[in-house]
């Protein structure tokens, strides 16, 4: 209860008195399940390396640009990623859309059939299956262990990340992504 206001009373304040306000301002709702967030001072570039969709098509994060983007790399072998992925589902569900998108992306050893399962087993009905090639971009952005989540601006550039897993459909990351799509309306 408490932890459900404070997170409340934070993201209002933002709305309130940060209309308009820099994604770098998140750094004041990197709280409870948050707290491992980190916010860049500047925007870094994300890689512009393509991964492969289920068909098998080459797709990069350029498509989702105008859109802020939760990029959450994973694995099929990963036991925290299987862990935190209904929570990026219930965060896909809940705010999914012209604003915002949750990308998953399979790194390393991930077979398509592996891939699915995984899914299917977990019940992960609103996200969508993709691989990096090789680990490529996982390499390019610096991504050291799994999982690791980078959220991308309008842009396309990290403007955060958080490693390890996190409850993604927690209020305290429902407040952060609430504030960040809310923050340029």
């Amino acid at each position: 209860m408490i932890r459900s206001l404070r997170s409340f009373v934070i993201y209002l304040a933002i709305g309130l008195g940060a209309n308009g306000a820099a994604a770098q301002d998140l750094s004041a709702l990197a709280v409870g399940e948050m707290e491992g967030l980190t916010v860049h001072e500047e925007p870094v570039r994300a890689s512009s390396l393509p991964y492969l969709t289920m068909a098998e098509t080459e797709a990069t994060l350029a498509d989702y640009e105008g859109r802020y983007v939760l990029l959450n790399f994973w694995a099929t072998w990963c036991v925290p990623c299987r862990h935190e992925m209904p929570g990026l589902d219930a965060l896909q569900r809940q705010f999914g859309g012209d604003d915002f998108a949750v990308v998953t992306l399979a790194t390393g050893r991930n077979s398509p059939q592996a891939m699915r399962r995984f899914f299917d087993d977990e019940g992960i009905t609103e996200l969508t299956l993709y691989r990096d090639i090789n680990q490529q971009i996982a390499r390019e952005m610096g991504i050291l262990g799994l999982p690791m989540t980078v959220i991308l601006n309008r842009e396309g550039q990290e403007i955060a990340r958080l490693r390890g897993e996190a409850e993604w459909d927690s209020s305290d990351a429902i407040t952060l992504i609430a504030a960040l799509i809310g923050s340029e309306e």
